[in-house]
């Protein structure tokens, strides 16, 4: 069975990443593909993002709202992903995916990698290189998926 590590944020469920994992299922044939879904949660400048104390009160900080969105994306894209017969997982992780997907290519036989950025003018992830930090960091085939954000949710 081809299995896939993913790591994804705002492009899941975008096109060119479902369209990626579409052709990666094809090619398996009969045999049933798993994915484990990465879903770093998106970097927020402070733990506190409202001026005034009182607002504390009502509206959570960026960190939170960062946290919830990533679970919900990953929730979204395994549901789909498990409606299309591939057997999907996932984990919402810390920031920098690089040492989760180390302790995860460690643990278990993955095919390849797949990271999902948005194009350059707006990828964090491409202006610090992820992709090529990835690649060096792992023993299996890094791939670099560029698209569009996902639906939101």
């Amino acid at each position: 069975m081809p299995k896939y590590l993913v790591i994804a944020n705002q492009t899941l469920g975008g096109q060119q990443l479902v369209r990626r994992i579409s052709e990666l299922a094809a090619s398996a044939g009969s045999e049933p593909t798993q994915l484990h879904l990465v879903v770093p949660v998106t970097k927020t400048d402070g733990t506190h993002q409202w001026d005034y104390p009182p607002i504390d009160r009502y509206i959570p900080d960026a960190t939170v709202l960062a946290r919830t969105m990533a679970q919900a994306r990953l929730d979204h894209e395994v549901e789909r992903l498990r409606h299309e017969d591939i057997k999907a997982d996932g984990e919402v992780t810390d920031n920098d995916p690089v040492d989760r997907a180390k302790a995860l290519v460690a643990e278990q036989k993955f095919d390849a990698v797949l990271v999902s950025t948005l194009p350059h003018h707006l990828s964090k992830w491409l202006r610090t290189d992820l992709p090529s930090h990835l690649d060096r960091a792992l023993d299996v085939p890094v791939e670099h998926v560029e698209g569009s954000a996902g639906p939101s949710v």
